[in-house]
């Protein structure tokens, strides 16, 4: 009986096979992945302008009285993240840099709980939330 020394052209196109399927899984999951980790940066950079509101609250007692113009701070766009803002009552919005994919905006708003700052994170209605980070689905 003659060994057989390889792999067969049936195997082999199994193998590729296969592979083209695990690939046309993973590949649109590894994007949403991708994209999901940028937004979380821009999110990451948020948390700046969440103490510039938490410490102006504190020292003008009230959420009530944070205005952009008082918080002090400012921003300048990076690479995925386009904006940062700072709203009447502390609300903070961030949008996040279009690339490949549709931007997000994230509204940050704060509440007073037992003298503390307790952060809300929203989108906006009809964003695919495939590329929104977990704190904000």
């Amino acid at each position: 009986m003659k060994r057989q020394l390889g792999f067969t052209l049936i195997e082999l196109m199994i193998v590729i096979a296969i592979i083209g399927i695990l690939v046309s899984i993973a590949l649109p999951a590894y994007l949403d992945y991708v994209t999901r980790t940028k937004n979380a940066e821009c999110l990451n950079v948020a948390a700046g302008a969440k103490l510039s509101v938490s410490e102006t609250a504190q020292d003008r007692g009230s959420l009530s009285l944070v205005t952009a113009l008082n918080t002090g701070y400012s921003f300048s766009a990076s690479s995925y993240c386009a904006s940062i803002t700072i709203g009447n009552n502390g609300v903070v919005t961030a949008v996040s840099s279009p690339g490949a994919a549709p931007s997000v905006t994230f509204t940050l708003r704060p509440t007073e709980s037992l003298g503390r700052l307790e952060w809300d994170c929203n989108v906006a209605a009809g964003t695919n939330l495939t590329v929104v980070p977990a704190e904000c689905r």
